[in-house]
């Protein structure tokens, strides 16, 4: 089969799904930039922050199409059908995330749906929360010292879903690897519980709300204390908890304030 002309392949119906980063426009990547630029049709999440907003064109459509737990939110339904929709008429559609799409950004969803029906997908990556959280505090997600490898893991399991299994990735996390935990606030209490089975209740945690932007909180914690810590320094959603002792160098830098002392541990 023959190749179409290149103009008419640039007429085929394209969603782009952009990640917009954890929420400092500087954060956003060259590329990103320039597809929010294309756009005619912005959908766009309740975590994508207004500074992102300012490249795109005044002419651009902009419907907000938040998804957040505990809220009300737009029915992803609805959310594939405008995306469809304003593919097939011709418009250029930008599917705007916070962080990164392919990170329990429902990514993954969106592109089979657009691609059934015909229509090309281009992926824009972003800066996932949990890494922004984590360096925003000086510490790395990995260290040779400290640990080989990272989890991403979501607190929020499908409401038709198993549970997560919390001992078991414990136990993973006790074999050198740093737990990055989204949309776990709601669910504090089984995730301590569950993660106190395999690792020691002085295992350094830290909680990050509204990373790299300019409102961001954070507490430096350990896992026995993790409800403990959300409800003394009144954290919520959207927030993310790191577990893991790569986190131990903030407790050097902090001396003998951190929870992370020996007694702790």
């Amino acid at each position: 089969m023959n190749a179409l002309p290149e103009a008419a392949a640039a007429r085929r119906p394209t969603v782009t799904l952009v990640g917009a980063g954890p929420g400092d426009p500087e954060l956003l990547t060259v590329k990103a930039v320039k597809a929010i630029r294309r756009a005619s049709v912005l959908l766009v999440d309740d975590l994508v922050s207004e500074g992102v907003l300012r490249y795109a064109r005044r002419s651009a459509r902009v419907v907000r199409v938040g998804k957040r737990g505990g809220c009300s939110s737009t029915p992803q339904d609805f959310i594939g059908r405008l995306m469809l929709n304003e593919a097939l008429k011709g418009e250029r559609v930008v599917r705007l995330k916070g962080g990164d799409p392919f990170i329990f950004g429902r990514g993954g969803e969106e592109q089979e749906h657009l691609r059934a029906a015909g229509v090309e997908v281009e992926v824009v990556n972003g800066i996932t929360a949990g890494l922004a959280a984590t360096t925003s505090l000086g510490a790395p997600l990995t260290h040779r010292d400290h640990a080989h490898g990272v989890i991403f893991v979501t607190g929020h399991a499908r409401s038709d879903g198993a549970p997560l299994d919390w001992p078991q990735l414990a136990a993973t996390a006790a074999q050198g690897f740093t737990l990055v935990i989204y949309m776990g606030v709601a669910q504090a209490a089984q995730l301590e519980a569950g993660l106190l089975s395999g690792l020691p209740a002085g295992t350094p945690l830290a909680i990050v709300q509204h990373a790299s932007l300019p409102g961001q909180r954070q507490a430096l914690s350990t896992l026995g204390q993790l409800q403990a810590t959300l409800e003394r320094e009144g954290l919520g959603s959207p927030a993310v908890i790191i577990v893991g002792d790569v986190l131990r160098g903030l407790a050097a830098a902090s001396a003998a304030a951190s929870p992370f002392s020996a007694a702790a541990a």
